[in-house]
């Protein structure tokens, strides 16, 4: 991803964006009156689930970590664990960068990671986790993570209970395949391409879509519900991370399944938070 692009993923905080404009420039240790470096801001460490989430900021000389959260999310326990418990694999895994950081001198590691809130109702509260990580290479790694949680059944919903049945999965593939084409398609076209040019990027992008697209529950695990009449579903958002469905470039894609589509081959226990018809 080229670096403006990177601006998708950052928190609007102004020490991350710092930081991230300024990637090889290890920032001078702060001073204290008495000239010593003034110590390590540590605000909410995450080692441990905390009772309530708060914002997230860990300012060092070689990393620098911001995590916000939405306060619904303290509404349910057992959700603000699970995203407790993505934050902090995050981070885990960006300190293991760190204690390595003596092969890279002068790299500057960062985690930037917000929670926001998509849907909120007396039936669910979902989540977007958007954000990325920098543990070296050429570009930040992204995170992209959604959770749904049920707050009559007190548990997530997730993508194998949505749908159980490979057939089923068949038919969702082929309405999201057929919309990543056309979106390739379009783009490509806007691009006014070489009749040569237009035809191998068609093959090499459609090649990702079909793989990164095929009826396979994995490839459907993140996913937004789309608030419609009522507080019922008129449809479900699927999400997919640089990589999965296009090069890094392309960024995060998504295409919208409208219920119509979705409701034959959802499980039972569910049709009901849908729009029907």
């Amino acid at each position: 991803m080229s670096a403006p692009n990177r601006s998708l993923y950052c928190l609007p905080l102004l020490a991350l964006a710092l930081v991230a404009c300024q990637r090889d420039v290890p920032p001078a240790p702060t001073q204290s009156a008495e000239g010593a470096p003034a110590p390590v801001e540590h605000v909410q460490p995450i080692d441990q689930a905390p009772a309530e989430l708060k914002d997230v900021v860990e300012m060092d000389p070689k990393f620098i970590v911001g995590i916000s959260y939405p306060p619904e999310a303290n509404k349910y326990p057992g959700l603000a664990a699970e995203l407790h418990r993505y934050a902090q694999a995050a981070r885990d895994e960006l300190m293991e960068a760190v204690r390595g950081a003596e092969l890279q001198p002068g790299t500057m590691y960062d985690l930037s990671l917000n929670f926001s809130t998509l849907v909120d109702t007396p039936d669910m509260l979902a989540i977007a986790a958007d954000g990325s990580s920098y543990t070296g290479g050429a570009h930040d790694s992204p995170l992209i993570e959604r959770f749904v949680w049920l707050v009559r059944e007190q548990k997530l919903l997730t993508a194998e209970e949505l749908v159980g049945n490979a057939g089923d999965w068949k038919a969702i593939s082929g309405y999201v395949r057929e919309q990543l084409h056309a979106a390739l398609s379009q783009r490509i076209d806007a691009d006014e391409l070489e009749p040569d040019e237009r035809s191998r990027l068609m093959r090499s992008a459609g090649k990702m879509i079909d793989e990164g697209s095929s009826p396979d529950v994995a490839n459907y695990q993140q996913f937004e519900p789309i608030l419609g009449a009522g507080g019922k579903l008129s449809g479900l958002r699927f999400v997919f991370p640089p990589y999965q469905v296009g090069p890094y470039s392309d960024g995060v894609q998504t295409v919208d399944v409208p219920a119509q589509v979705l409701l034959p081959h959802i499980a039972p226990a569910y049709r009901a938070l849908f729009v029907a018809g």
